[in-house]
């Protein structure tokens, strides 16, 4: 479990631990802060990309060799962004950077998918969510500790150790989990079926849906609220690491109570709960901030909104995967690319003109909003099914170890 979390963690980790350093990068580069914050967009759009390549990949050979060769391209970029001359090479190692943890972040979502029923895939997303959830939250709170005694290319060194590491773990821990009488045959056009399989299915589509409307409510929050609460709310730059650090724990807690909740009622049940509760959430903030409301109040809701989050994902995520198992690695490739590809383009188009906290709550609402609509259409349609009845999947996850040896879809 452990290992499985690592590797969904180096991409979120990539992305935002050296945004604080990001100043210093572009003085020492000779460079403009434009171009130092393109390398943000280029590992973005490589983790988007790694894991719409690497997921069929796994689909045809397995899951265990695409898994130590994106883990292997992760960590030698990222030793080498550490030694990156100009800002050119730097782009295109941020590029490969975000191919190799896209790679590490598809393959662990497969696994997962390999050795358990939707409702326990459900609950094992929920428990990697003490580590993905909140590693874009967490990422940039230490890289601002860690510019205090070190520079952005000690960052990417660590970057790379933690590679080095995972590796290590991932190659001990991390068992075949597709067996080869299950996996895919057949060159490209076989993959094209697989990913004309997987586009056709309404559920995957609607819940990639919402998974992708609920990454743009953590983006949103993200990328908007230093300028927001610190600009028009007056924190200072400690405060607002409190409330950065209050979110993170925030999803952590409710994670751990959204797993207890899909192994009670189910994951779509646990879903319609966390929708509800964020529209409730994100549609008081906005209200706050039109009636005026001071940060007593609008702080409040907001880590309470975000720290919902944790509900959405990881049942949205097991349920649109249900009936992909022998795809799980196109499936999960896909779900990726559009996760990442379009929540990470919202909010700067969004914010093209300025950021405000109207903007802001209203970006965040319309999200959650779009995301329960996209729900309760699948529920009418009848696709909202919690697919299969729970067997030995959490006791799997608890040891680690076997594969699924139940039926193929």
């Amino acid at each position: 479990m452990l290992q499985l979390g690592a590797l969904t963690a180096v991409g979120p980790l990539s992305l935002t631990l050296y945004l604080p350093s990001l100043p210093q990068m572009a003085r020492d580069l000779h460079t403009t802060d434009a171009l130092a914050q393109l390398t943000i967009t280029t590992c973005t759009v490589g983790l988007a990309l790694g894991q719409l390549l690497t997921g069929p990949v796994s689909d045809r050979y397995g899951r265990r060799r695409p898994m130590l060769v994106g883990a292997g391209a992760f960590t030698l970029s990222s030793l080498l962004c550490a030694l990156a001359p100009d800002i050119g090479l730097l782009l295109w190692l941020r590029l490969v950077q975000g191919l190799g943890g896209g790679a590490c972040m598809v393959i662990a979502r497969a696994v997962v998918r390999d050795r358990f029923v939707t409702n326990d895939v459900a609950r094992v997303f929920s428990m990697l969510l003490l580590v993905t959830g909140i590693a874009p939250v967490v990422a940039p709170l230490l890289g601002g500790q860690l510019a205090r005694v070190t520079s952005w290319h000690e960052l990417f060194v660590a970057l790379a150790v933690t590679g080095a590491m995972i590796i290590v773990a991932a190659a001990w821990g991390v068992h075949e989990s597709l067996p080869r009488d299950q996996r895919g045959t057949g060159g490209i056009r076989a993959s094209g079926r697989r990913f004309a399989t997987v586009l056709r299915d309404v559920r995957f589509v609607g819940f990639t849906g919402v998974v992708t409307l609920g990454t743009t409510v953590l983006f949103s929050y993200l990328s908007m609220s230093p300028f927001v609460l610190q600009g028009d709310y007056g924190l200072s730059a400690q405060t607002y690491s409190f409330v950065i650090a209050g979110s993170a724990f925030g999803m952590m807690a409710v994670g751990q109570w959204g797993a207890w909740l899909v192994g009670r009622r189910g994951a779509a049940w646990t879903l319609r709960v966390g929708l509800v509760f964020g529209v409730t959430l994100d549609v008081a903030l906005v209200v706050a901030v039109v009636v005026g409301s001071g940060r007593s109040v609008v702080l409040p809701l907001l880590v309470t909104a975000v720290s919902g989050l944790a509900l959405i994902s990881p049942s949205a995520s097991a349920l649109g995967l249900a009936a992909h198992r022998s795809r799980a690695g196109t499936a999960t490739g896909v779900m990726g690319l559009v996760q990442f590809g379009i929540s990470g383009a919202v909010t700067p188009l969004v914010a093209v003109g300025g950021t405000t906290p109207l903007l802001m709550m209203s970006t965040m609402a319309c999200a959650a909003v779009s995301a329960l609509v996209i729900e309760l259409l699948i529920a009418r349609a009848g696709a909202h099914r919690d697919a299969e009845p729970s067997r030995e999947g959490l006791r799997l996850a608890v040891q680690g170890s076997g594969a699924w040896t139940g039926p193929a879809d």
